[in-house]
């Protein structure tokens, strides 16, 4: 047992837990919050992946992330149009924007399938260095001999974007927002435009989803045309999972609990690989992960009837005796 739990699949699952966590919190600004199903995460995941890329490798890490972010943009400005000004359904639309991404991004890529890092400079390289600049030796030891940099590097970024997109649902723009997913013709006969505020939110909700693609195309040093497949459901299932076993009274609740189920669902995927599972059979496991957590609050809530229910029982049988 000992064997399977050690601190370098901790260590990778928490690093690849935050890097998704960004796409986790996309989903639930699109899906939580506005209630729009938006299909093109795969695609726009994809994006961010092909433009950082592309962008490292002429030279530009940071600046890589910031154009992957306004790739993530214009997606989601592209998806909004559609829903808001064309009248096509948000599935529709998200899945003719995801269609349409796959084109998109090979051109990004310059038609090539694949994109090789390992001889670019990426913001962890930079990271690295200033730790080996400024840091005394015991503290490189720690943080770049044991590898703990990259996730201190990603941990402060999510954490840092969790409180900015916290500090955000709380202002005008933010709680209008959230109240065109509760109630649009509430919103629209509020003097506020629903068109303006789903823009909005599925802007947001890009940017979010391009720039973990961008960064997780730094961090594994790569970029591959299917990198994003599926990721709307992994994404939909750590959202699921966080707010399960979190909860989702206060929005800091909710955003700790995203990243929290990204996390934790990284880490599962990381003991099924450890577990010698094959290569093959991956896609099952995850299939089940996705499953157990979309239906759980389900089975919960059952549970908790199915309990009540013969305690009710019990106690007019007691009631009765008497």
């Amino acid at each position: 047992m000992s064997s399977i739990f050690t601190i370098s699949i901790l260590q990778s699952a928490l690093e690849l837990g935050f890097i998704y966590s960004l796409v986790v919190l996309a989903l639930f600004i699109s899906f939580s919050i506005l209630n729009i199903a938006d299909l093109s995460t795969d695609g726009c995941f994809t994006l961010g992946c092909a433009v950082a890329a592309s962008m490292t490798l002429a030279g530009h890490p940071v600046l890589a992330l910031l154009c992957a972010i306004g790739a993530g943009i214009l997606s989601g400005f592209v998806t909004a149009f559609l829903q808001t000004r064309m009248g096509v359904e948000s599935i529709l639309a998200g899945i003719i924007v995801n269609t349409g991404l796959y084109t998109v991004n090979i051109a990004v890529m310059g038609f090539s399938s694949n994109l090789n890092l390992f001889q670019c400079e990426s913001i962890f390289t930079l990271t690295k260095s200033l730790i080996e600049q400024h840091m005394g030796k015991g503290v490189y030891d720690i943080l770049v001999t044991g590898g703990w940099f990259r996730l201190i590097l990603v941990a402060v970024i999510v954490i840092l974007i969790g409180i900015v997109l916290g500090i955000f649902m709380s202002t005008r723009l933010g709680l209008s927002i959230r109240a065109t997913g509760d109630n649009a013709a509430m919103v629209k006969a509020s003097s506020i435009n629903p068109k303006y505020t789903i823009t909005v939110g599925l802007c947001l909700s890009g940017s979010l989803t391009a720039l973990s693609g961008g960064i997780l195309a730094q961090y594994q040093k790569s970029c591959d045309i299917n990198l994003g497949t599926g990721m709307v459901t992994i994404a939909l299932a750590s959202l699921i999972i966080g707010e399960t076993l979190v909860g989702k009274r206060t929005m800091v609740r909710r955003i700790i609990g995203v990243i929290f189920g990204s996390c934790l669902y990284r880490f599962i995927v990381a003991i099924a690989i450890r577990m010698d599972v094959p290569a093959e059979c991956l896609k099952l496991v995850s299939a089940l992960i996705v499953a157990i957590a979309i239906a759980f609050p389900y089975l919960k809530q059952k549970a908790v009837f199915t309990r009540n229910k013969y305690a009710s029982i019990s106690r007019r049988k007691k009631g009765g005796a008497y």
